[in-house]
Formats: structure tokens, C-alpha cells, sequence
């Protein structure tokens, strides 16, 4: 209770983002029950659309003022709300955008192009996005435990419901059901191993975790090495990492195409927030660099970013069906992704942060315009195998232009966001030492080439069934050429972009929790 009093009239500021999304989730609710049937449900589209918008606003007004604080005072640029079970800082902000973004361009595309016939209930697919970001955000500012468990399951419940929204599909019923499945496992796994955390350390707050973590070293030091690897675990099921990723090709083919983009951005980038927030002040901070256990702990994630790349990319070159093909390239890029904590395995890599980001960002953009390409061409085509690409470019030439750079950039080719992504955490390899991962990044990089080349070919030299024009809607074809305009511009102009995050961003008061 005394925690709970800590909270204030002034702090809500600070929580503005998060009450903006619950304040509309709530009315999408009322509104979606009482709306007369005959109304056309996109009216709940573009509602919960301006709700991430505001969301969003108010989430770039904390990072200026946050910045501003951080300028009078370099010792501030941080906000802690319930003794620091919260954190208003930079790192969370910046996920918090591209969280909210990415859902907006996902919710933009849909519009126009979800069927009644394919999701009965189309209010729902839209209002329940909402409480899944919520919980992405949570997870991407807490500081303790227990809220970061909170977010997670939040985003993780709301997930099951949206992966079910085909109501009349038997895929969806089963990826459904799988998704449940293995979510609740992993939540398990990852629940056990924070409460060995706790047991041994005394606290749930990630700053007296971090504190008490020498002296359990001493005495439960099997305990400890208990705990991280049940976490670890938990988060490789989350994040589709080899060899926990057997369930990714089922859910995202099962799910609602704006779904499927959802988890492979949204569901995937939170967990990578809670995995950074815990991990870094955690095992990194509280160890020195010669800690076998530290040592124990990162070469494990190195592995998992290994086995990630190679078993994601080999799986997808088998591939025929275009969904399980980009859920088998997000575990691959999942490996990527992690690969920037993993180098952090005896000293401290500091530019992990601005790399993650940076190919999180490049991730984002080609993904939900890789999606939003294939929602059109499943609704056109009827199917999502790669024959319904065929002669895509004879019947929409600039649509398959703009997936090839999307394409482009999933492979890691120059001029594009993918490839200067890929890039930096590349340099992160040399400069770390750590050779072997950066070789198996190079080598999975090349070998993808003939994954997303198939898929090019289908669209420019194999004539397909359909001679029609393909017809987009407006805010799909709008989301297609922001994404692949913003894949370009981050393939051209990283400078810019990198200089950005690291003006804002801070490792000592932004990541690192010093103080409770």
C-alpha cells in the first residue's frame, strides 16, 4: 500500500500514453456492443487508429521533456513512478513509438481490405490491438517483475483472441490453440525463473535484483544459474527462436494477415524490451567481465542468435506458402535481433541499443509492407502459396516494385534499411570479438538470398492464372509505399537516423538502473 500512494495526480503525466489507449479501448468496447449492425465496422478502425495516434503524441512530448530535463541536468532524463516499478526513460519511449507506429500502419493497411466473411467480428480485430500495445508498452517501461509480467500477459491474452478472430477457419481455431499453448508455457517458464530471481535476491524491482545478485552468487549460485536459463528459455518460445520456434509457421498462417504482422513487430519487439531491461541490469551490470556465470549466460543467447538464423533460414528455403515463409525469415531475423545482447558477453558493447533499434525500425518497415502486399494478393487470389504472386508484375508493376525493395531489404541487400541493419550489428561482431556469430549472420544472410529471389521470380518471370488489374485500397496501397520509402531512406540516410537515437538515448540513465 505504501507503494501504491507514491502514485499522484502530477504522475499521470508521465502515464498519459498508457490511459490514452485504455480510455479508448474501453469506449471501443461500448461503442462496437451498442452500434447498430448495419454500421460499417471501419468506423472502429479509424477510432482505434487516432487512439494510437494520440498515443503516440503524447509519447513524443515526454521524450522532449524528457530531453529538456536531461539537458538541465545530466543526472536526470528518467521518471520513476511505485518506487521504480515503472520507468519513464528513453529506451521505453523509443520502443513505445515504434510500438505504436507500427500498430497504426497495421491498423491503416487493414482498413478496406479485412472481409466479413474471413473476420465476422471485425470490431474486435481492431478495439483488442489496442490492450496488446498496452502491454507491449508496459513491458518495454517497467522495472520490476511483477509489472513486466503484467504487460506481458496482457499482450499475450489479447494475442490468443486476435489469432482466433477467423472464426469460421479451422487454421485459425488451431493456430489458436497452439498459440495458447505454447504462450502459457513459455509464461510459465519464464514466471519459475523470476520467482527463483526473487527467492534469491530478496526483491521483485529489477535495482535490488541487480544489488543482491553478488552476494546470491555466493551462496545459491545453482539457483541463479536456475533462474536465467528457465527465463531464457521462456523468452526463446516467445520470440520464435530455434529451436523453440515450431510453433511460428502454424500461428502466422492461421491468424488474420494484419495479425500476423502484429506478432511478427509488436509481440516480438516488446519481449526484446523486457529481455534487455532484465538482462542487462541483471547479469550484466551486477558481474564483472570474467564472471563465468556472466560469460555462461550471454554465450547461451550468442547460440540461441546462431541456431535462430540458421535453422529460420534453411527452413524458410522449403517453403511454398508465403505466410510460414516470412515466419520462418522472422526467426531468422529474431536471431538478429538478439545478436546485439549477445555480443555483450565481456565488455560493454555500447552501441547494442542504437543497433537493435535500428534494424527493429528497418524490421518494422519491411514487414508490415510485406504483409500489407500479401493481404492484397490473398484477397485477390484467393490463396497465400507463392503461385499467387505469379505475374504479379504484369498486373501491378509498381505493387511489385515496391515489394522487391521490401524483399530487398528481408535480405540484407545494400541501398536498403535490412541491409545497413544487418550491417551495424555485423561491425558489432568484429568489434566484440566475437567472430563465429558474425559469420553465421554473413553466411545466413547469403543463403537467404535464394528465399526471397523465389518469391521475386514468381512475381516477374512465372505468368499467373489471373490476367485482371489487382485492385488496392487506398490505405493499403498508402501503407505499401510509406513502408518501402522509409526501407530506402533508411538504407541511404542512416547518419542522420543513428545520430538521432544516440542524442537521445543514454546507457547510464536510459537502460541501466542505478537507483530504485
Amino acid at each position: 500500500m505504501d507503494h501504491l500512494q507514491t502514485l499522484t495526480w502530477s504522475d499521470t503525466w508521465y502515464l498519459a500514453p498508457e490511459i490514452v489507449l485504455s480510455a479508448f479501448t474501453i469506449l471501443l468496447i461500448l461503442l462496437d456492443l451498442f452500434l447498430p449492425s448495419k454500421v460499417n465496422r471501419n468506423v472502429i478502425g479509424w477510432l482505434t487508429l487516432a487512439g494510437l495516434i494520440i498515443a503516440s503524441v503524447f509519447v513524443v512530448l515526454l521524450l522532449l521533456s524528457l530531453g529538456s530535463e536531461a539537458e538541465a541536468d545530466s543526472a536526470a532524463g528518467s521518471y520513476s513512478l511505485l518506487s521504480g516499478s515503472y520507468r519513464i526513460d528513453d529506451f521505453g519511449n523509443l520502443l513505445k513509438l515504434v510500438f505504436l507506429g507500427a500498430s497504426a500502419f497495421i491498423v491503416f493497411s487493414s482498413l478496406g481490405t479485412v472481409r466479413e466473411e474471413d473476420v465476422p467480428v471485425k470490431g474486435e480485430l481492431y478495439y483488442l490491438i489496442l490492450p496488446a500495445v498496452l502491454g507491449a508498452m508496459v513491458m518495454s517501461s517497467s522495472g520490476d517483475l511483477i509489472t513486466l509480467f503484467v504487460g506481458l500477459e496482457l499482450l499475450s491474452i489479447t494475442s490468443y483472441v486476435l489469432v482466433a478472430t477467423r472464426k469460421r477457419s479451422r487454421l485459425s481455431s488451431e493456430a489458436a490453440f497452439k498459440y495458447v499453448v505454447t504462450g502459457g508455457v513459455a509464461s510459465a517458464f519464464i514466471l519459475y525463473g523470476m520467482s527463483f530471481l526473487y527467492g534469491v535476491t530478496g526483491g521483485t524491482n529489477v535495482f535490488v535484483i541487480s544489488q543482491g545478485m553478488s552476494a546470491a552468487l555466493e551462496n545459491y549460485e545453482a539457483l541463479l544459474y536456475i533462474s536465467f536459463f528457465l527465463m531464457i528459455a521462456g523468452f526463446a518460445v516467445k520470440l520464435a527462436l530455434a529451436p523453440f520456434h515450431a510453433w511460428a509457421a502454424d500461428v502466422y498462417q492461421g491468424a488474420p494477415t494484419p495479425v500476423t504482422a502484429f506478432l511478427a513487430v509488436i509481440a516480438k519487439g516488446a519481449a526484446f524490451a523486457m529481455l534487455y531491461r532484465i538482462f542487462m541490469n541483471t547479469v550484466f551490470l551486477a558481474f564483472d567481465s570474467d564472471n563465468t556465470m556472466k560469460n555462461d549466460i550471454f554465450l547461451a543467447l550468442s547460440v540461441l542468435a546462431a541456431a535462430a538464423m540458421i535453422v529460420g533460414t534453411v527452413g524458410a528455403l522449403q517453403q511454398r506458402n508465403v505466410k510460414r515463409l516470412l515466419a520462418l525469415s522472422g526467426v531468422a531475423n529474431a536471431g538478429i535481433l538478439l545478436t546485439p545482447l549477445a555480443l555483450s558477453l565481456t565488455e560493454m558493447h555500447a552501441s547494442l541499443y542504437s543497433e537493435f533499434l535500428y534494424f527493429l525500425l528497418a524490421y518494422a518497415f519491411m514487414n508490415i509492407g510485406a504483409f500489407s502486399v500479401l493481404t492484397i494478393v490473398t484477397r485477390d487470389s484467393g490463396n497465400e502459396a507463392l503461385s499467387g504472386f505469379a505475374g504479379l508484375y504484369h498486373r501491378a508493376p509498381w505493387t511489385a516494385a515496391a515489394m522487391t525493395v521490401l524483399l530487398c531489404s528481408l535480405a540484407g541487400l545494400p541501398v536498403t534499411g535490412g541491409f545497413l541493419g544487418k550491417l551495424f550489428i555485423l561491425f558489432g561482431t568484429v568489434q566484440t570479438h566475437t567472430y563465429w556469430l558474425g559469420a553465421v549472420l554473413l553466411l545466413t544472410t547469403v543463403i537467404s538470398y535464394a528465399v526471397y529471389f523465389t518469391l521475386i521470380r514468381q512475381m516477374f518471370m512465372r505468368s499467373g492464372a489471373i490476367d485482371s488489374g489487382l485492385l488496392l485500397s487506398i490505405p493499403a496501397a498508402i501503407t505499401i509505399w510509406i513502408c518501402t520509402i522509409a526501407t530506402l531512406v533508411l538504407g541511404l540516410m542512416p547518419v542522420p537516423i543513428l545520430e538521432w537515437i544516440n542524442d537521445i538515448f543514454s546507457v547510464s540513465t536510459d537502460l541501466f538502473m542505478l537507483q530504485g
